[in-house]
C-alpha cells in the first residue's frame, strides 16, 4: 500500500464523522432513555465469541455473513458477531437464570461479510430490544411499540409495518411432503419472488401442486389488510391445513390489536417475508418508509433460540441500524450546531463562566489569538464594563 491510499478503508465500511457522528450519539442516547423507561436492562456483549456460541439457532444466513478466525489461546474457531440477537438469547438463558421476563436492550457495532443490501455497509450500528419469558401477543406488541418509538426518536415520519406469520409457509410446505430438494428450490423462488419459476415446480411436484401454488400466489397476495382473507380462503379449499389456519388467525389477531394500539401507522402484509426463516417461530415485522425499499427495522419471535443454551425460553424482539435510521431521517447533526466561542485565556472569572456555561451551553474556548476559527458557534462571549456577555458572533 502507498502512502497515497494508505486511509482508504476496506469496500462497505464506514465510520461516522461530524456531524453526523454527534447526530448518531444523540439518537443513541434518545433511545436507550426510552427503553430503560419500559424496564429494558442494557447489556454489552462482546465483540467476539467462540462460533458455535455465536451461531447457535441461527441458521445459515447468519453463519455467511460471520468473518470467522482461529483462536490462538485455545484452537477453537471464533466468529466476529454478525447479530446481537443470538448474544442476548445467551446471556438470557446462561446468564441470568430466570424464570421470570427479561427486558434486555442493547447497540453496538457489529461486522458482516457483505452488506445486508445496497443501503447500508459491513460495520452497522446495531440497536434493539429483546423480551425473555412471555409467550403472550403482549410481548409482541411492547416490542413493536418499542420499535416505532425508535423510529419516531430518529425523525422518521412516515412509516409502514408489514406483517408476517412463519407458520404460514412453513404448515403449507409440512402438508405438501415436497422432499429436502424440491423445498429449498421452493424456498428459494419464493425469496425472489419469481412466479415463473414457481410456475414450473408447481408443474413438476405432482400432488403437491396445489400448495406451489398458493405459495406461488403468496407474491400476489401480499399487500393490504385484505390479503389475509384472500390467503384463508384459499388456504380453507385444500383442506386439513389446521396448523396454517392458526398460524392465520393469530396474524389476524396481532394486527387488530396493533392497529388499535396505533390507528396512525400503515399496515400490510407480505407472505413472501422468510428471512430468519431457520429460526422465527411466529409473528415477524419489518418496519419502512417512502423512498427506501429496505426495512429500517424489524423483528418476530424467536422462541427457540435459547434451547441449544440449556434452556428454552419465548422470546421475542426487534432491531435496527442506527447509521442507517440516522441516514434515513436525513439527519445532520443539528444538536452540534451553534455555541458559544470564549477568547483565550486563563482568567478567572473568564474560566469560571465558562464552567457555569458549559453546564446548558456548548461553549469552545479559543487556544490562542491566533486561533481565528469560529468552531461552528453563532455567538461569543466578550467582557463589557467587567462583565462577561454573551453577544450574537
Amino acid at each position: 500500500m502507498t502512502v497515497s491510499n494508505r486511509w482508504l478503508l476496506p469496500d462497505g465500511v464506514d465510520e461516522l464523522l461530524p456531524p453526523e457522528a454527534w447526530s448518531v450519539e444523540h439518537m443513541r442516547r434518545a433511545m436507550l432513555d426510552c427503553y430503560a423507561s419500559f424496564g429494558y436492562q442494557l447489556v454489552t456483549p462482546p465483540l467476539i465469541e467462540f462460533l458455535d456460541s455465536l451461531l447457535t439457532g441461527t441458521g445459515n444466513n447468519l453463519d455467511l455473513q460471520t468473518f470467522k478466525l482461529t483462536d490462538q489461546l485455545t484452537g477453537r474457531m471464533m466468529g466476529v458477531r454478525a447479530d446481537i440477537t443470538p448474544q442476548a438469547a445467551r446471556i438470557d438463558s446462561h446468564l441470568l437464570k430466570t424464570d421470570h421476563v427479561n427486558r434486555l436492550c442493547y447497540v453496538d457495532t457489529v461486522l458482516h461479510t457483505r452488506p445486508a443490501h445496497m443501503l447500508t455497509n459491513r460495520s452497522p450500528m446495531q440497536i434493539g430490544c429483546e423480551l425473555f419469558g412471555e409467550s403472550s401477543a403482549a410481548a409482541d406488541l411492547e416490542i413493536v411499540s418499542l420499535m416505532l418509538e425508535t423510529l419516531r426518536l430518529a425523525g422518521i415520519e412516515q412509516v409502514h409495518v408489514d406483517l408476517a406469520h412463519v407458520g404460514i409457509y412453513r404448515g403449507l410446505i409440512a402438508n405438501a411432503k415436497l422432499g429436502k430438494t424440491l423445498e429449498a428450490k421452493v424456498f428459494d423462488a419464493l425469496s425472489r419472488k419469481s412466479i415463473p419459476e414457481l410456475d414450473q415446480l408447481a408443474e413438476a411436484s405432482g400432488d403437491g401442486r396445489n400448495i406451489i401454488t398458493i405459495v406461488r400466489d403468496f407474491a400476489r397476495l401480499s399487500g393490504s389488510t385484505e390479503a389475509l382473507q384472500a390467503l384463508r380462503d384459499r388456504v380453507e379449499q385444500l383442506g386439513d391445513c389446521d396448523a396454517v389456519l392458526q398460524a392465520i388467525d393469530a396474524l389476524q389477531a396481532f394486527a387488530t390489536q396493533l392497529a388499535a394500539r396505533f390507528p396512525s401507522v400503515d399496515l400490510g402484509f407480505d407472505f413472501c417475508e422468510l428471512r430468519g426463516y431457520d429460526y422465527h417461530t411466529g409473528v415477524m415485522f419489518a418496519a419502512y418508509t417512502p423512498g427506501y425499499g429496505d426495512a429500517l427495522a424489524k423483528g418476530g419471535r424467536y422462541d427457540d433460540v435459547g434451547k441449544d443454551f440449556g434452556r428454552s425460553r419465548p422470546a421475542t424482539g426487534f432491531s435496527a441500524d442506527l447509521k442507517y435510521l440516522a441516514r434515513a431521517a436525513g439527519k445532520n447533526g443539528a444538536g452540534n450546531n451553534g455555541g458559544i466561542l470564549a477568547p483565550a485565556g486563563d482568567d478567572a472569572e473568564l474560566l469560571q463562566k465558562i464552567a457555569e456555561l458549559r453546564q446548558t451551553e456548548r461553549v469552545v474556548q479559543r487556544l490562542s489569538e491566533n486561533d481565528s476559527g469560529t468552531s461552528g458557534c453563532d455567538r461569543q462571549l466578550v467582557k463589557e464594563n467587567n462583565v462577561w456577555h454573551v453577544r450574537p458572533l
